[in-house]
């Protein structure tokens, strides 16, 4: 095989670890090449919320910022308040101390960054802020070149109003709550994209990137700027070795094999391994399908974990995804094929409750979404009735809140919903003994369980979970709704329920590295020259999801901190930079 080329960095992968980490790398004068499967750059990460965790970011913005500044010392009581498993504590502190640094290196490179006023995702924890969460503001995608434009991949239609409008997260909210004023931010939103008539003759894509697609177009334009060269359509066959150190990658492109040399260190940055069936069953106690994650499909089969293993690197926190919860419709227009539809937030509203097939709650609906994945889980090891659950809910629900996909009543009214739907994917009756009679479960437990409910929506009060009795909850309620924002009686006809997957934002558990983003052999030695970020490595956290961005946070950290490393042991570091 040609093996002619040479860089200092290859790295693989272009969601933002690997973003970050060739971007830094490039800043300390490197030459750095990025090599990405796909057909478009930005992975998961562009077509996600764009949300990083970090603690201490010094940043303007967020609800406690008036409260005064987090410290160190608040970060780490909220995170040893919530990892019950061992971690790695120079890597934990290495995460804290650098995701600072790289935060405010990009908001000096002009990428804009600020705090957003998100809670913890542990509320009531001690240290717990709601500060911590940094969002990267809407950014103009024609600012990339209009070759590039079209070739950042596109956020899912679940992002979009739509399918078809970019919101920012404002927005996303003011629709998704019906709040105040919401006609006039959709009439806005599409007037702003119709306006746009100089972008429409290039591609139907919204010029403004926002969430995701927002932080990743920012930090490309930074990427491309300093000479990076990217190459699509370019897959990872394994690493190439030289006496225990890692010299290169061997990668094809479109059958066509070949090597490529790396002087100073690969970065591992492909994400992690939730479309591959056989790497869920290996990993999780409970696998669920491949089908049931909300990444994009078929992208993250963990061809970089496994080549890493090959040559003898070891993993951790294995045994568990960034749990979601999601439903499954027929795409538009195409009923043979599906969509996968988060469901993150519409678990916990109002006038709704979710049960397992024997028809009885097992969770705060409203808590984190990890949270809500991994009482699924839990509950299905002890009643092997989980996974999917149902949620269930009542017409009011159904006028004002999305059931994952099946869009309210405003949207999408009873007579627009493909009869292909009905007791399918959505099933509907006039009495709830009826609809457990629909999706068998037994009638009284589930007649019990909303009685219940309806109880506890009286009284404002949930004595078995607490829903809607912490910040965090009622953040993502209906403040319209009383005593209690996330709690409504389930009682107006017709009555519906859709089934609840346990999907997933990507796998916690990946590579093993130190702190310095170093990938680790089985005896817990560094291997030379090689190095993994983002969902490729093992999550700080071990077992926990603290707050919003806790996925990319890390990724964006451990991409920084692996080319700071490189270029400290190549001699390139720049001083001040």
């Amino acid at each position: 095989m040609d093996s002619s080329e040479t860089y200092d960095v290859v790295v693989v992968g272009s969601g933002a670890a690997g973003a970050m980490a060739a971007l830094r790398a490039a800043d300390q004068g490197l030459k750095v090449l990025i090599v990405e499967k796909a057909h478009k750059f930005g992975g998961t990460s562009a077509t996600s919320g764009g949300v990083m965790w970090i603690p201490n970011h010094q940043l303007e913005g967020g609800a406690d910022e008036k409260e005064g500044g987090d410290t160190r010392e608040a970060t780490f009581q909220y995170l040893d308040s919530l990892i019950s498993k061992p971690v790695d504590r120079k890597r934990l502190e290495a995460y804290v101390d650098e995701a600072p640094k790289m935060a405010r290196y990009l908001k000096g490179l002009g990428v804009q960054l600020c705090g957003a006023p998100w809670p913890d995702y542990y509320p009531d924890k001690p240290g717990a802020r709601a500060d911590r969460s940094v969002i990267c503001l809407t950014f103009d995608g024609r600012e990339l070149g209009d070759d590039r434009y079209s070739l950042m991949r596109e956020q899912f239609n679940r992002f979009k109003l739509f399918g078809r409008y970019a919101m920012d997260l404002t927005e996303t909210f003011a629709l998704m709550m019906q709040q105040k004023g919401w006609r006039g931010v959709a009439a806005k939103v599409i007037g702003r994209y119709w306006m746009d008539r100089s972008t429409r003759k290039v591609s139907h894509r919204d010029r403004r990137f926002t969430q995701g697609a927002a932080l990743m177009g920012a930090v490309y334009a930074q990427v491309f700027k300093r000479g990076v060269e990217l190459r699509l359509e370019t897959r990872l066959e394994g690493l190439v070795t030289d006496g225990g150190k890692v010299t290169g990658v061997e990668v094809s492109n479109f059958g066509r094999r070949y090597a490529i040399n790396a002087r100073h260190g690969v970065v591992l940055a492909a994400g992690g391994v939730e479309w591959n069936q056989e790497l869920r069953d290996r990993f999780y106690p409970i696998p669920g399908l491949t089908r049931h994650s909300s990444t994009p499909e078929d992208g993250n089969r963990g061809e970089a974990l496994l080549a890493a293993e090959k040559i003898g690197a070891t993993t951790e926190h294995t045994e568990q995804g960034w749990w979601i919860p999601t439903m499954t419709l027929p795409m538009p227009g195409a009923s043979n094929f599906h969509e996968i539809h988060q469901a993150a937030f519409d678990v916990g509203r109002p006038w709704s409750v979710v049960v397992n097939r024997n028809g009885v709650r097992f969770v705060d609906e409203a808590c984190g979404y990890d949270q809500f994945g991994q009482a699924m889980v839990e509950d299905h090891l002890k009643t092997g009735a989980n996974m999917p659950c149902w949620l269930i809910f009542d017409a009011k629900f159904r006028a004002k809140f999305s059931a994952g996909g099946l869009m309210p009543t405003v949207h999408t009214p009873e007579r627009k919903v493909p009869k292909d739907w009905w007791d399918h994917y959505v099933f509907r009756a006039d009495t709830l003994q009826e609809l457990a009679v629909k999706i068998k479960v037994p009638q009284g437990p589930l007649l019990e369980t909303v009685g219940k409910m309806n109880d506890y929506a009286r009284t404002g009060v949930d004595p078995e979970f607490g829903r809607g009795m912490n910040i965090y909850d009622q953040f993502f309620g209906d403040p319209t709704v009383t005593p209690n924002p996330n709690l409504g009686p389930i009682d107006q006809a017709p009555f519906y329920a859709v089934p609840i997957n346990n999907g997933d934002l990507g796998t916690k558990g990946g590579l093993k590295c130190d702190d310095r983003a170093r990938v680790l052999d089985g005896s817990g030695q560094p291997i030379p020259g090689l190095y993994a970020a983002g969902n490729n490595s093992g999550t700080p956290f071990g077992d926990v999801y603290p707050g919003a961005g806790a996925t990319i946070g890390p990724a964006m950290a451990f991409g920084y901190i692996a080319a700071n490393d490189i270029a400290e042991r190549s001699g390139n570091q720049r001083a001040g930079n």
